[in-house]
């Protein structure tokens, strides 16, 4: 080969890295906000689940119930997360229960103040105290 040749290639690996770069960055950072999105929605889900679990408990209420969803997010995610809590007495499957309602807002990789809104219900039925006759 000669030298000629070889001289118009120089570079050309650097411009091969851009473009795959340019394809590949956006796919990454996209699995990783859906990543982070679902682990958030998990969670939350599974605090409203065990907020309306403790609420729907014998002797307990509905702010006991708000007060476990946020105690749970606090630990897990951040207090952020526990802003928007709602815990009240709703009908679950014809029967009396609870219902623990959370909305929240996960940030978007790189854009700031844009979220993504996301909202979970967790449901229980409240447990009946037993009579002794």
């Amino acid at each position: 080969m000669s030298a000629r040749a070889r001289t118009g290639e120089r570079g050309a690996a650097v411009v091969d890295f851009v473009l795959v770069l340019l394809v590949l960055l956006p796919l990454v950072l996209g699995i990783l906000q859906l990543a982070l999105v679902l682990h958030v929605r998990n969670t939350l889900a599974s605090a409203a689940s065990e907020g309306a679990r403790h609420a729907a408990v014998a002797g307990s209420s509905a702010p006991a119930g708000a007060a476990k969803v946020q105690e749970l997010i606090d630990g897990a995610l951040s207090p952020e997360f526990s802003r928007s809590v709602a815990v009240r007495p709703a009908l679950v499957g014809g029967a009396p229960g609870y219902e623990a309602v959370i909305e929240a807002e996960v940030a978007v990789l790189g854009l700031g103040d844009a979220g993504i809104r996301v909202r979970v219900e967790g449901h229980a039925i409240a447990e009946q105290a037993a009579v002794q006759p």
